[in-house]
């Protein structure tokens, strides 16, 4: 009898032991052995998908656990304590029905052994329904609690993204010339997951783990503390072979993430720069340089996926080892009546447990990790010391220096006193020296120089994408440093050499240079405003020539218009912004000379009562300037109308002119 009891437990403990080696392998791919017996509930493992790094990226730092990083972390949750209240409470009552089930499992092998008949037949009726019971309420507590976890992830996904926008786009651009779009990407969707996932479903995961390890520990020792101390005894090597095994899987991880970023920003940078490759013709050595890269990531994938199948080819073995001495122990204590089979089933399915259980605490531990890590990043990026001092919306200054803000305000002399400039990614690099400049309020200043000289970097110290590290830029007499700089920026208008056009319809385009938001305003008012800056700016013709007209989609960055035509619409938008001081950078030198053509005419409409600060080397935009400002090695060296510097002999702006037109000029009356 005792020989018969033990070849059916051998048989199951074959079955359970193969399932105990696969649900440690299903660890890795976060396939959750766990839930009511299914092994249908997979999900990716976080933080495993392709990011969109580049080699600039800001490595993160070591990540260390300390309680400021934690309490950091968790209060991303403190809005949703009543969702993970409910569902942690419905995950203790799945675990309890998943953990009774081991108990229950062993009653009735006993009760196949002891009763016989109409009344075992009887008892399994009960115990039959009395189980639907108990699993019907197990999958009702474990679709709540599944349900809440997932959607209060995406709520907390969402409310971190928004923050994180929100703080990406207050930042100065100076924060935008050290980072990478790829990196800011990257922080937006992947890290903000990875955080939310840390304090939700990693949280739950790992609460579940912990509850089931305990109570199997628990019902381990209550069914037979001997058995239990043999099967317990492997947990301090597997524990330590675990802490060894993540500080190194950790290390390789970041050499496999290095190796990824590097072959991502390949295939970006060469992806937004096609034409370039197509029109060189370096396809081929594309593909072979991002073969290169990507061949890198799998030779240290094959490392890694050699450590884990050592780590879980030993954890297997240990597990089968503890089996074994399980199984030698349980079948003396069974021939001596010590323990029925039904007990052995019962501790053995509580082993199994307790080993996948201990294996979630572990892998709680590497996600918490992950998401401390991530939230550091994103820390990083929020930190205040880099953001402009943006006005908020619901805040209102109608005054400064005791005038009031209108646009007639800015119609005023703008002065750039003594100022001294150097890019923050460049710092050994002077820029602007000392530099003194007066425009006319209401006028038309020309700035010229060679290329490098510092011109653009004068209409971005106006628009205070930067700070100069020494002199003061004021409008009137009041320091721009003193206006709101939301305010500021409504009132300048700006239209590059090179137009940045979204990739939506050229209505949309156009009525993004409308200073108030745009659902503030009534459809029909702003869409005549649309078509009347569009005909200013003699866009209006093509536009209605194409088969959408307004609704006409752009394509990324405008590559579906001409050059000609992206500088129009660019032109559209800054004349609805309708500004007091218009900056045109070299607006027109790339263009071909019936582009050039439309476009001068639309600008001469526009410059008319507002201070216009034209940045160029064509003599046909400079020459009909009020002012024109020579600059040369950051300082103006030159100042005054065309005539006056067409008559300093061998002057910089003259010899600027001879060079364009490729003749000697005479002194011009």
């Amino acid at each position: 009898m005792i020989f018969h009891r033990l070849t059916l437990l051998s048989s199951f403990i074959n079955r359970s032991s193969n399932f105990l080696i696969h649900s440690q392998q299903n660890r890795l791919f976060k396939l959750n052995p766990n839930r009511q017996f299914s092994l249908t509930s997979i999900r990716p493992q976080r933080g495993d998908r392709p990011q969109l790094l580049t080699n600039n990226a800001v490595k993160r730092p070591k990540v260390k656990l300390t309680l400021n990083d934690l309490g950091k972390l968790f209060r991303l949750a403190q809005h949703e304590k009543g969702r993970i209240s409910c569902a942690i409470v419905l995950l203790l009552i799945s675990s309890s029905v998943t953990m009774s089930v081991p108990y229950i499992l062993g009653k009735i092998i006993d009760m196949l052994q002891t009763y016989k008949h109409d009344e075992l037949r009887r008892r399994l009726k009960q115990t039959t329904f009395f189980l639907i019971g108990v699993f019907g309420i197990g999958a009702i507590a474990n679709f709540g609690r599944v349900y809440l976890i997932l959607t209060t992830s995406q709520r907390i996904i969402k409310r971190v993204r928004e923050q994180l926008f929100n703080g990406i786009l207050r930042k100065k651009i100076a924060f935008f010339d050290k980072q990478k779009t790829g990196e800011l990407v990257n922080r937006l969707s992947s890290d903000t997951e990875v955080m939310s996932n840390a304090v939700t479903q990693n949280i739950s995961d790992g609460l579940r783990a912990l509850t089931q390890s305990i109570a199997g520990v628990g019902l381990m020792l209550y069914i037979s503390p001997q058995l239990a101390l043999v099967g317990l005894t492997t947990v301090p090597p597997v524990a330590v072979g675990a802490i060894l095994f993540g500080r190194f899987i950790k290390r390789l991880s970041t050499k496999v993430q290095d190796a990824l970023a590097r072959a991502t920003d390949v295939a970006e940078e060469r992806f937004s720069n096609i034409r370039t490759v197509k029109s060189f013709s370096k396809e081929e050595q594309e593909i072979q340089l991002y073969n290169q890269r990507i061949s890198n990531v799998l030779k240290l994938k094959y490392k890694e996926s050699l450590a884990y199948g050592l780590f879980y080819g030993m954890t297997g073995l240990s597990g089968n080892i503890i089996v074994l001495s399980v199984f030698y122990f349980g079948g003396v204590s069974m021939s001596e009546e010590a323990l029925t089979i039904g007990d052995l089933s019962s501790f053995l399915l509580y082993a199994f447990y307790v080993g996948v259980s201990i294996s979630g605490i572990f892998s709680f531990h590497l996600e918490l990790m992950k998401g401390v890590g991530a939230s550091q990043a994103v820390w990083s990026i929020l930190n205040e010391e880099h953001n402009e001092k943006m006005m908020l919306s619901s805040q209102t200054q109608h005054t400064i220096h005791g005038e009031p803000l209108t646009p007639a305000l800015m119609l005023r002399d703008i002065t750039f006193d003594s100022i001294s400039f150097r890019y923050p990614t460049r710092r050994d690099a002077l820029v602007l020296d000392n530099l003194t400049l007066r425009v006319p309020g209401g006028r038309v200043l020309a700035i010229c120089g060679s290329s490098g000289s510092g011109k653009s970097t004068l209409a971005q110290l106006l628009l205070r994408f930067y700070e100069p590290q020494s002199g003061q830029i004021s409008i009137g007499k009041i320091p721009i440093n003193d206006m709101p700089l939301h305010w500021l920026r409504s009132n300048i208008g700006t239209v590059p050499q090179e137009p940045v056009l979204f990739s939506s319809s050229i209505y949309e385009n156009i009525a993004y240079g409308y200073p108030t938001v745009v659902e503030h305003v009534p459809e029909t008012v702003l869409k005549n405003k649309v078509m009347q800056a569009a005909d200013t700016a003699n866009a209006s013709g093509f536009i209605e020539q194409l088969p959408e007209k307004y609704d006409t989609k752009v394509g990324e960055r405008g590559t579906m218009l001409s050059g000609g035509q992206k500088q129009r619409v660019a032109l559209s938008r800054a004349i609805l912004r309708d500004p007091s001081i218009l900056v045109l950078d070299e607006a027109t030198s790339a263009l071909d000379a019936q582009s050039e053509y439309l476009v001068q005419e639309a600008l001469e409409k526009i410059m008319v009562n507002r201070t216009v600060i034209i940045i160029a080397h064509r003599l046909s935009t400079i020459i009909k300037a009020d002012q024109i400002a020579v600059l040369d090695k950051g300082r103006i060296s030159e100042q005054g109308t065309y005539t006056e510097l067409m008559n300093i002999e061998n002057g910089l702006f003259r010899n600027l002119v001879a060079t364009q037109t490729m003749v000697d000029v005479d002194v011009v009356e």
